[in-house]
């Protein structure tokens, strides 16, 4: 299939990808239309064409993780990441409609064949097939045309914006801003009885906005704002201002502030400069709220891609109750599209389109029309329904492979595989397949390693006989499915951290190992850290149990990162302190027996599962370790930091780029530059070669999993668990 790629140094392309996959509980569908917003997508093409320093001036958050990244990974790391962050594509488009070509097993709202309107900058693309979840897709009613019905999530932005309003008939209320979703808020808020004032920089908008329903326009540098306002108004400022502009001047809100009457309200939608005056807000007493997108469930991925909708007796305007609004007005012709589609061309001319962006244009509404797509062939990758297992004996097996893996296929290639993991292979083993979810970065992948085949199908992994290895890097709730698959086709495994997230997973992987010749490698790469190594050898010579007290000072999880839906990761005791935990086990080379851990914040509220712990683990041998770890922390403090101490030695690690060592009164202090990820890679491929044995067996990786359970188990239950192995 062929979608939009954009580069970030400014180049657009259409590029040939695979067809994705439908999402758990959602569905593929066959794009009919899309619509451009200008506003946003030229934006994003203005951002891509500046240089470094301008970038960094126009996004001061990334340039924080930059330099946080830095300080836990070191610099070369960091840059490493900037530069294929850089150097991926991104994809283009958020409001599209087409027919559904495949739907997922878990959903029951949709069949093949159904016409549904589609939104998400994380879905909805410019590409000929998209694969949708479930709440942001919408049945399109039948009378309602898929080039209008693609204006759903545009329309559900503006809808938000005016519920936010919250506009009484009569009242008077100005739109600042006639593109294209500021004209369809002026629609909206005719269609709810208000009165609108329309402004703008254009001259042209005028027609538009009167067409729209707006009382009257006003072009400003022709016409002077406060005036029109309190002749408008007969002096008392107008009710609320919808402020939809883009600008850094913090103009628009002091004009907005101006126009207001006293205890007005100021709703913004666009990306501009806010800056309160206090004076004039404190006076009349303003009221200055935002408009979230295309409404509540908007950046809660438990909502929009886990299925689990909000009551509506709580929340009655959802996103996906927003788009059934929207196309329901469509259905009765009351939001006029008509006049505000200044454009509708074929997806093949689309580069055109954006080329014009930068340079200048009068359109408004741009459609794409998508009127041959490719003909594909769709295959469903089956589902395992497995249920609980009772528990399979684990036995060692043989440490060195007897046929090497010819070639290596990745499933989940994001940025992380990209920095860490694909760079120290390439060149040392022949890739196969990679496979992503998203077509387009499926593709970028498999240009920038140089792998025989992009798809976004897991099966296409698996395929074939020649004995082969695989990497797993999925979100975490796919790792135990993706690992049985693997075992079942007999290929080598490495499989990102946790394994899996369940008890129950567990046992069912260890039937499918014991039932396959394959191997299986966690990627905890701390144990193969260099200063690791070093601490190691120190310990080894130290008689008696050992003691450890290990701090992570893991900072806020970003609500709208997918970590933080506990469906996907897990959550950050299963998702994260199994690192920790496996270290442990590392360190003192005995077998846990017993833990007890506690939050160490409140479960209440929002957040009622536990991110931040305190955890207390005894080894057979008599040795223990502490570990902290903490999301509360301030973020000038290391990321991760602990002390061993042992018969005559004490031992200091910070971000494992430092190892610091009190011995015999001496004490002496090394640098380092790696946290393992190099060195787990490379001790992997000796072991897919023949010329050694595995580096780290399932065996042991499988103890430091049940670790982890018992921990979850005993934050749960509030005691001390027995490690079961």
């Amino acid at each position: 299939m062929i979608q939009i790629a954009q580069y970030q140094d400014g180049r657009i392309e259409l590029q040939e990808v695979p067809v994705p996959t439908p999402p758990p509980g959602g569905v593929l569908v066959r794009v009919a239309h899309s619509v451009i917003s200008l506003g946003t997508e030229k934006m994003k093409v203005e951002q891509a064409k500046m240089n470094l320093f301008q970038k960094a001036k126009a996004r001061p958050d990334q340039v924080r993780k930059v330099l946080e990244t830095a300080r836990n990974l070191g610099w070369r790391n960091a840059l490493e990441k900037v530069r294929n962050r850089l150097a991926s594509p991104t994809p283009m488009g958020y409001s599209a409609a087409g027919v559904v070509a495949e739907v997922d097993g878990g959903n029951s709202r949709f069949r093949v064949g159904d016409v549904v309107a589609c939104g998400g900058a994380e879905c909805a693309f410019h590409a000929e097939y998209i694969a949708i979840p479930d709440f942001l897709a919408a049945p399109v009613p039948k009378s309602v045309p898929t080039w209008q019905a693609a204006y759903t999530t545009l329309c559900s932005i503006a809808l938000q914006a005016v519920r936010q309003t919250e506009p009484k008939l009569g009242e008077r209320i100005l739109v600042m801003g006639q593109g294209l979703v500021g004209l369809l808020i002026t629609n909206l808020l005719k269609l709810s009885g208000a009165r609108v004032m329309a402004v703008d920089l254009i001259p042209n908008r005028r027609g538009y906005a009167t067409a729209m329903g707006a009382e009257k326009t006003v072009i400003l540098g022709e016409q002077n704002l406060s005036d029109e306002v309190r002749l408008w108004t007969e002096g008392y400022g107008v009710d609320a201002v919808v402020i939809c502009t883009a600008s850094q001047s913090n103009t628009p809100i002091e004009q907005a502030a101006e126009a207001c009457r006293d205890r007005g309200r100021l709703i913004d939608v666009g990306i501009t400069k806010i800056e309160l005056p206090w004076r004039l807000f404190a006076e009349k007493e303003l009221d200055f709220r935002f408009s979230r997108s295309y409404g509540p469930g908007r950046y809660d991925p438990s909502y929009e891609w886990g299925g689990n909708d909000y009551p509506i007796g709580y929340v009655r305007w959802t996103e996906q109750r927003n788009f059934q609004a929207c196309l329901h007005l469509m259905m009765g012709n009351q939001i006029n599209l008509e006049a505000i589609t200044t454009k509708r061309v074929p997806f093949s001319n689309a580069l055109e389109i954006y080329k014009n962006l930068t340079l200048g244009t009068n359109e408004i509404g741009i459609v794409l029309e998508y009127g041959s797509t490719i003909p594909v062939e769709i295959s469903s990758t089956p589902k395992d329904n497995s249920g609980s297992k009772t528990k399979t004996t684990i036995s060692a097996k043989a440490g060195r492979i007897t046929t090497p893996a010819r070639n290596l296929s990745i499933i989940g290639a994001g940025n992380f595989a990209r920095t860490m993991l694909l760079p120290h292979l390439k060149g040392h083993i022949d890739f196969g397949t990679v496979v992503n979810a998203t077509a387009l970065s499926a593709n970028h992948v498999k240009t920038k390693f140089g792998f025989v085949e992009a798809s976004t199908h897991t099966d296409a992994a698996f395929s074939g006989s020649t004995p082969g290895a695989v990497i797993i890097s999925t979100r975490h709730h796919q790792h135990a499915s993706l690992v049985i698959a693997a075992l079942k086709a007999n290929r080598e495994i490495f499989v990102e951290k946790p394994i899996c997230l369940t008890p129950a997973e567990l046992v069912t992987i260890d039937e499918a190992y014991a039932a396959s010749r394959s191997s299986v490698q966690v990627g905890f790469n701390r144990r193969f850290a260099p200063a690791s190594k070093t601490l190691q050898k120190l310990l080894a010579s130290a008689v008696g149990p050992k003691s450890i007290s290990y701090r992570v000072n893991a900072g806020k999880l970003d609500p709208s990162h997918w970590f933080a839906n506990l469906t996907e990761s897990g959550g950050r005791v299963i998702g994260e302190t199994c690192h920790y935990f496996d270290y442990f086990c590392f360190l003192f080379q005995s077998r846990p027996v017993r833990i007890y851990a506690q939050p160490i914040w409140p479960l209440a509220g929002k957040q009622d599962y536990p991110d931040s712990i305190s955890a207390h683990v005894e080894f057979a041998d008599g040795s223990s370790g502490q570990l902290t770890y903490s999301a509360v922390g301030d973020p000038s403090f290391p990321k991760e930091s602990f002390t061993v101490f042992a018969s005559g030695l004490v031992a200091e690690v910070h971000n494992f780029l430092e190892l610091q060592v009190w011995r015999d009164r001496k004490h002496t202090k090394e640098k380092y530059s790696s946290k393992g990820h190099a060195e787990q890679m490379k001790a992997w491929l000796q072991f897919l070669r023949g010329d050694s044995d595995h580096p780290f067996p399932y065996e042991s990786s499988r103890q430091s999993m049940a670790l982890t359970f018992a921990a979850a188990r005993s934050i749960k239950e509030g005691r001390s668990v027995d490690i079961d192995l």
